[in-house]
């Protein structure tokens, strides 16, 4: 499933490249509140997809309602910038089929048109969560919505995506909360997927909103003291500038909101998770810049 907001254009290839696909999968493509006739033209072009027209721009939450639109035991997440590889999504199903407790299958990203890994790759091979032997891929703390396959059931669970964090980062909390509730994620190094970064994004925003997400996040699941760090590191690493005030001032007046939603993790997960906190200082690939 596919959501998209006012790049119709690129909605239309990444359904085309979708349709193509040897598995066919159903597709359902939620268009976030476009203005630029975007759920009109997939409709005309590809009338065996189904359409889900919102009047507003929902975020991630589109991902949410997607999922509700389909049957299939398991959901391949794409963007409108990326596409997935022939055959990923048959290698998917029979890893997810053989492994009833795995929740998340995070894909291999290949960057277009270089051709190149993503630089976050590296750092999905080399994860630092610990995982049970049967895993068939690393043990994951989180994922990348955009290059990942999950199971329905787990998803809807746990409550899919919050409606608050909107969109950026919004992973993080999904992830913690299927490994509190007992399932797995992994990476998977034969799934590939590729992203074609679109030159119509808000990286303003996207900046703001996913920085506040990380603060919400570690103040919603994180023990005291580990959130305390965090929130340390993040306020001297983060750039001194307008948008990550904006984006502080945007965590605090959310404060009664996450306070009275506070959950933290179960002491297993906390410490299962704890070597990221190393790997999250030392990542080159993820910056608020």
């Amino acid at each position: 499933m596919i959501i998209t907001h006012q790049r119709r254009d690129e909605a239309l290839a990444a359904v085309e490249r979708l349709v193509a696909l040897p598995e066919q999968p159903p597709v359902v493509l939620v268009d976030n509140g476009s203005t630029d006739g975007t759920a009109d033209a997939v409709r005309a072009r590809f009338p065996q997809v189904d359409v889900l027209a919102l009047a507003w721009n929902a975020g991630a939450v589109g991902r949410n309602l997607g999922v509700g639109r389909l049957t299939t035991p398991y959901v391949a997440f794409c963007d409108d910038d990326t596409w997935w590889e022939s055959g990923s999504l048959t290698t998917a199903a029979d890893v997810l089929d053989a492994h009833p407790q795995l929740a998340v299958l995070n894909a291999r990203i290949v960057v277009e048109p270089s051709g190149r890994e993503d630089s976050i790759v590296a750092e999905l091979r080399d994860s630092p969560v610990p995982g049970p032997d049967w895993l068939p891929g690393p043990a994951l703390g989180s994922f990348l919505a955009g290059a990942s396959v999950v199971r329905r059931d787990a998803f809807r669970a746990v409550g899919g995506f919050s409606s608050r964090l909107w969109l950026g980062g919004e992973e993080e909390l999904l992830a913690t909360d299927l490994l509190s509730a007992g399932w797995e994620i992994c990476y998977l190094e034969d799934l590939v997927v590729h992203h074609a970064a679109s030159p119509i994004r808000d990286t303003v925003r996207r900046r703001r909103d996913g920085l506040r997400n990380t603060l919400w996040f570690t103040w919603l699941r994180r023990p005291l003291a580990p959130a305390l760090r965090r929130t340390l590191f993040l306020a001297v690493t983060a750039p001194h500038d307008r948008i990550s005030a904006l984006a502080w001032w945007d965590a605090v007046r959310g404060l009664p909101w996450v306070l009275t939603r506070r959950r933290t993790r179960p002491r297993s997960v906390e410490a299962r998770l704890a070597p990221l906190d190393a790997a999250q200082r030392a990542s080159t690939a993820r910056r608020y810049v």
